[in-house]
């Protein structure tokens, strides 16, 4: 407990084990891989959750969203962006243009976005809307 943070520990599991899909599905290949590691997470704790107790966590839709497109939307913008520019650079710059400039702005694009995505996690650290908080706590029943 950390004044109104609690640290939750949270185990990865898939729900692909009942899927009759899985031998041939890559996110159940991927949840072998990873296996069932325990993920600790910093959580607003506004029930005053006390260790040892089972909780569901949450976080806001609208935060969800706009995380998940500045994690995967930015890096690829980035990168196409960059390739755009080295390739127009190139035609501009040389008669033949250069596949070799594409490629630099490629990167430089993608190393821009993901300096702009480190930003933007310090900035989003503080903001409510990106915070997983305790919503309740879970009641065990048999089956659970």
């Amino acid at each position: 407990m950390e004044g109104d943070f609690a640290w939750v520990e949270s185990e990865r599991t898939s729900v692909c084990g009942g899927c009759a899909a899985r031998k041939g599905c890559g996110t159940s290949a991927i949840a072998r891989v990873l296996g069932q590691r325990r993920i600790r997470l910093r959580v607003v704790n506004r029930i005053n959750a006390r260790v040892g107790e089972t909780v569901v966590v949450g976080i806001s839709e609208s935060g969800l969203v706009r995380g998940s497109l500045a994690v995967y939307a930015v890096p690829l913008a980035g990168l196409f962006t960059g390739a755009l520019a080295g390739h127009f650079a190139g035609s501009y710059l040389l008669a033949n243009g250069s596949d070799l400039l594409a490629v630099a702005g490629a990167l430089t694009g993608f190393i821009l976005a993901l300096l702009w995505l480190k930003r933007f996690g310090q900035t989003t650290e503080k903001d409510d809307a990106y915070q997983p908080v305790v919503l309740r706590q879970h009641i065990m029943t048999g089956g659970n």
